[in-house]
C-alpha cells in the first residue's frame, strides 16, 4: 500500500474570533464551507466549480431529555489533513482504488450543556463525506436521537431518479420527475408495490439517490459505512428544495440509542457534470474502514445456477405439502405422514440435473430454495420458530447431493430464509453455519422475507441493521461468504467485510415474475442502489413469456435477451447467477456462450457513455487476464451506443459481439439477436444498435500471432 498523509494544520483551541472555515479538493474544483450561524447553529455547503449545489444546509440532532444538539454551539478546534494512498480490495470492479482527500475535523461544544459534538469532512475530487462523532465525555455517556436534522438543500428543482421512503423495504421500480412532482407522483409510485406497511411520507424518498440539474450536474446523495445506526432515508420539504435525514425508527419510535465514544454513518454527496464520474466514483468504499478479515483467500467470486425461477415464476413450490396442520417445525418427522403436493422443486433428482449442467458448463455453484422444512406456513405470521436451517424435507437427500456435487467438482450454496425472525436466526446461527461447514457449504444466500421480529421493529432500524452486520462478522469465523436479501441496502461495508459478496436490497429479476420492471430499471441502478455494494440482481433469462413456463403467470420480462447478457458487465458483481433454466439456455447455446465466459472480477473499469434511466456502457479487463467485456445497457428508447476502444493496449483484438437484432423490441421481438467477430485496435470505434429494452455484449480477445 503507498499511504501519504500530509497534516496540513494543527488544532486550534478556545476559538474566539471564529469564521467560516473552507475544505478545497485535491484537485481545486469543489469546495465546502462550513460556518456557525445564528446563535450556533451548525451549517455547510458545497460547490463544484464555483457554482454552489448544496446550498447552505443545516446539521444537529434533536436529542431524548438530554437536550439538542442543533444550536448554541462554539468551535473549539478545527483540525485539517490530507490523505492520499492506493489500497487493493479483495475482488471488486478494480483491482487497486486510490483515496485521495482532504479532511477537516470541527470540535464543537455547547457551553450551556458542556455537550462535545465533532463533525469530520472529507472532500474528494468527486464528493464530499461528513459524520458526527461523539468523544466520551461525561455529560453525555450515552443518549437517544429523536431526529437527525442533516439537511441537503437543493439550489432548484431537480429531476430526481427515486422509490419510495419505506421502512420494510426497498424492491421498487423508479420514477423520473421534478423534485416539486414527488407528491404528486408518490401514490402512484408506492401503490405499484405492495407495500407491507404503507407511506411514510409523501415527499420520503430512498438513498441513494440520483438528480440532475438543468445546467447538466449530476448529484447523487448516500450514506457509508452505516453501522450501529438506523437506514437514512430522505424527506423533501417541496417548497424550498431542502432535503432533511429521515431515519428508520425503533418499536418505540426512537432512531437510535448511542453510547459514547462513538460515530455516526457518513452522509454522502457525489457530483460532476459528467454521468460517468458518478459510476466510476469509490467515496462510499474509501469510507469505510479497511478490511478486518486477516486471511481472505477463503473468499472467491462465484457464478451459479440454480433451483430458484421455477418457484418465481410459479412452475415449483418451495413447500414440501399442502397438509398444514399436521406440519410443526419441531416434529420434522410429521412430513413422513403427510401427502406431498408434487410440486417441489428441492428434490434430489432435480438438484442433480442442476448440478449436471453447472459441471459441464463450468460454472461453479448451485443454489437451491426450499430444501428445509418449514415453507407451509412461514411468512409474515409472526411465527417466532419457523425454520431450524438443518433439516431438510424428505425429498431432497442432503448427503447423496453432497457427494454428487462434490464428484462433479461443484459447490452447493445453501439458503437461510429466516422469515424475519431474527432472534431465531440468531440463536440457531452457529449450529447452522457450522452444519453448511460440515457438508462442504461455503455461501449462504440469506432472506428477510416478513415482518421483522422481535415485533415492532423495522428492516432498517438501528436493531436490525445490527443484526444483518453479527451475520456477516459470525459468518466470517465460519468462513462463509454471505449474499443477503432484504437486508438493509449496502453502503460499502464489503471493503471492512468482503465476505459480504452479494446483496439483494432492491427490485430484483423476480419482479419480472411479478407483473414486470420498467425497461428502464436496469439503467438506473447503477446510479443507484450499485453505488453501495454489488447488486445479486439474478440475470440471464432468455424466455421472456412467463405464461410458456407457468400458464397462470401473465408476466413478461421487460428486456430483450442480448440486454440480460449485457447485466453481467454492466451491473459488476463478484456473485453472479444465470438464473433460467437449463433448457432455455439450451435453446440459445450461442449467446449462453457469453455468460460461461464472462468474468466476475476486475483490473480496471471504463465508463464508456452513462445517462440516468437511459443508458450505460462499460468495458472491464478481467482480473490477471488478457481479456474484457463490454456490456451496453438501454432504457425504452432505441439508440446506437457507440463503443470507444482506446482503453485496450496496442495490438488487433477479435471482438465477438452479441447484440439486439434491428426488429428486436422487449415486448414485440425480445429474442431476436445476432452473434458477429470483428476485429478492433485502440484506434477503432464501433457503433451498436440497441432496441427499446435492449442491449449488447462484447467479449475481446487478443488476436492469435
Amino acid at each position: 500500500m503507498k499511504h501519504i498523509l500530509l497534516s496540513l494544520g494543527m488544532a486550534a483551541t478556545a476559538v474566539t474570533a471564529w469564521g467560516a472555515e473552507t475544505l478545497t479538493s485535491p484537485d481545486g474544483k469543489m469546495k465546502m464551507e462550513f460556518d456557525l450561524v445564528a446563535g450556533g447553529i451548525p451549517q455547510y455547503s458545497l460547490s463544484l466549480d464555483g457554482k454552489q449545489i448544496i446550498a447552505p444546509s443545516r446539521l444537529g440532532f434533536k436529542l431524548l431529555k438530554v437536550g439538542d444538539l442543533t444550536d448554541g454551539f462554539k468551535v473549539l478546534s478545527v483540525d485539517t489533513a490530507s490523505v492520499d494512498e492506493t489500497w487493493k480490495p479483495v475482488w471488486g470492479e478494480e483491482s487497486e482504488i486510490r483515496n485521495n482527500y482532504k479532511e477537516m475535523k470541527v470540535a464543537l461544544q455547547q457551553p450551556s450543556t458542556k455537550h462535545r459534538m465533532d463533525i469530520r469532512f472529507r472532500i474528494f475530487n468527486d464528493g464530499l463525506g461528513f459524520r458526527y462523532e461523539f468523544p466520551q465525555q461525561k455529560k453525555l455517556a450515552h443518549f437517544t436521537i429523536e431526529d437527525e436534522i442533516t439537511e441537503f438543500a437543493m439550489t432548484g428543482d431537480h429531476e430526481a431518479y427515486w422509490i419510495p421512503a419505506d421502512y420494510e423495504t426497498q424492491e421498487y421500480d423508479y420514477t423520473r420527475s421534478r423534485l416539486s412532482e414527488i407528491r404528486e407522483n408518490m401514490h402512484e409510485a408506492w401503490t405499484h408495490h405492495n407495500s407491507w406497511e404503507g407511506l411514510v411520507s409523501p415527499t420520503g424518498v430512498q438513498t441513494a439517490l440520483m438528480m440532475k440539474t438543468d445546467d447538466g450536474t449530476y448529484i447523487n446523495l448516500h450514506e457509508a459505512a452505516l453501522v450501529d445506526y438506523p437506514a437514512m432515508h430522505l424527506e423533501l420539504n417541496d417548497t424550498t428544495n431542502v432535503f432533511k435525514a429521515l431515519l428508520n425508527p425503533d418499536a418505540d419510535g426512537y432512531m437510535a440509542v448511542m453510547h459514547t465514544d462513538c460515530v455516526t454513518p457518513w452522509r454522502t454527496v457525489i457530483a460532476s457534470k459528467d454521468a460517468r464520474d458518478i459510476l466510476a466514483s469509490r467515496i462510499t468504499l474509501n469510507l469505510n474502514d479497511p478490511c478486518k478479515i486477516e486471511d481472505t483467500s477463503w473468499i472467491k467470486p462465484m457464478k451459479y445456477v440454480g433451483v430458484w425461477w421455477e418457484m418465481i415464476t410459479g412452475k415449483s413450490k418451495w413447500s414440501y405439502t399442502n397438509d398444514l396442520p399436521n406440519v410443526h417445525i419441531d416434529r420434522p418427522e410429521d412430513y413422513l405422514t403427510v401427502k406431498p403436493h408434487g410440486r417441489h422443486g428441492a428434490t434430489t433428482e432435480n438438484v442433480k440435473r442442476y448440478i449436471d449442467f453447472a459441471a459441464e458448463h463450468g460454472f461453479d455453484g448451485v443454489l437451491v430454495e426450499g430444501w428445509n422444512i418449514g415453507w407451509e406456513d412461514w411468512s409474515n405470521r409472526f411465527k417466532d420458530e419457523v425454520f431450524d436451517f438443518v433439516t431438510p424435507y424428505p425429498d431432497f437427500n442432503l448427503p447423496e447431493i453432497r457427494e454428487y456435487a462434490k464428484a462433479k467438482g461443484v459447490e452447493m450454496i445453501m439458503h437461510h430464509e429466516t422469515s424475519s425472525s431474527i432472534r431465531n436466526y440468531e440463536r440457531r446461527m452457529d449450529e447452522a453455519y457450522k452444519f453448511m461447514k460440515d457438508n462442504g457449504y461455503n455461501a449462504v444466500k440469506s432472506g428477510y422475507v416478513g415482518f421483522i421480529l422481535p415485533r415492532g421493529s423495522k428492516h432498517y432500524s438501528q436493531w436490525s441493521v445490527n443484526h444483518y452486520q453479527y451475520a456477516v462478522e459470525k459468518a466470517a469465523d465460519y468462513k462463509i461468504m454471505v449474499n443477503a436479501h432484504e437486508a438493509v441496502r449496502p453502503t460499502g461495508l464489503c471493503r471492512t467485510w468482503p465476505n459480504l459478496i452479494g446483496n439483494e436490497s432492491a427490485r430484483g429479476t423476480e419482479y419480472q415474475a411479478f407483473g414486470g420492471s420498467k425497461p428502464s430499471h436496469t439503467t438506473i441502478l447503477p446510479f443507484t442502489r450499485l453505488i453501495g455494494g454489488p447488486m445479486d440482481y439474478t440475470p440471464g433469462i432468455f424466455e421472456m413469456d412467463i405464461s410458456k413456463i407457468n400458464p397462470k403467470n401473465k408476466s413478461w420480462v421487460n428486456t430483450t435477451l442480448a440486454n440480460q447478457l449485457s447485466l453481467y458487465v454492466t451491473m459488476s458483481s463478484p456473485l453472479q447467477m444465470a438464473a433460467d433454466f437449463p433448457e432455455n439456455y439450451e435453446r440459445f447455446m450461442d449467446a449462453f456462450q457469453f455468460i460461461k465466459d464472462v468474468a466476475l472480477d476486475w483490473d480496471k473499469s471504463w465508463y464508456l457513455e452513462a445517462e440516468p434511466m437511459e443508458y450505460l456502457t462499460v468495458a472491464r479487463k478481467e482480473k490477471g487476464a488478457d481479456r474484457w467485456f463490454v456490456g451496453g445497457t438501454n432504457g425504452e428508447t432505441p439508440r446506437e451506443a457507440v463503443v470507444d476502444f482506446s482503453f485496450l493496449p496496442k495490438g488487433k483484438y477479435k471482438v465477438t459481439v452479441y447484440r439486439d437484432g434491428k426488429d428486436a423490441h422487449y415486448r414485440n421481438n425480445p429474442q431476436s439477436y445476432v452473434v458477429e467477430t470483428k476485429t478492433v485496435t485502440n484506434k477503432s470505434k464501433m457503433k451498436v444498435y440497441t432496441a427499446a429494452g435492449g442491449g449488447f455484449a462484447m467479449t475481446v480477445l487478443p488476436e492469435e500471432k
